[in-house]
């Protein structure tokens, strides 16, 4: 039985799917079942994989009707003090989330494919290749933040 936002990969083929409505049945990719990937959270040898996640000035704190800014069309125009006072509860900021303590290799045959973060309850993530940066950034409304990666060599990474 599948559960929300498990990730699943095609040892055939390469397929990985990500459960967004969990049901009773089984995840079949090339007429075999797919590999459940273990969320790993402890960094092994040298390279480095847990996200490190850090709040940002990215993000914009929705402008409450009463401000004089309330009818500027782009929040990012806002003075620096109307901009992420406080972090909580419908307050959009900035989530930055890098790969490794030290920065993972983004080589052909061994980078991150994608970063993504679940927040209360929505997802958002970055797609990745070759020659990026190992992160990504979000502007985010949520309380709650996980972080995940994947490599192509050493699977799902979750902070």
């Amino acid at each position: 039985m599948t559960e929300l936002n498990q990730i699943y990969k095609c040892k055939k083929c390469g397929n990985i799917v990500e459960v967004v409505h969990a049901g009773g049945g089984n995840m079949i990719c090339c007429d075999q079942p797919m590999e459940l990937l273990a969320e790993k959270i402890q960094d092994e040898g040298y390279e480095k994989h847990v996200p490190v996640v850090e709040k940002t000035e990215k993000g914009v704190n929705p402008v409450p009707q009463e401000t004089p800014y309330a009818n500027s069309p782009t929040n990012a125009k806002l003075p620096k003090d109307v901009i992420l006072e406080t972090v909580g509860k419908n307050l959009w900021y900035g989530v930055k989330v890098k790969i490794g303590a030290v920065p993972h290799p983004m080589l052909e045959d061994h980078y991150i494919e994608w970063v993504e973060i679940l927040a209360d309850g929505k997802t958002y993530r970055k797609f990745l290749k070759p020659g990026d940066a190992p992160e990504a950034e979000f502007c985010v409304e949520a309380e709650n933040i996980t972080a995940r990666e994947h490599c192509n060599l050493h699977g799902l990474w979750k902070v």
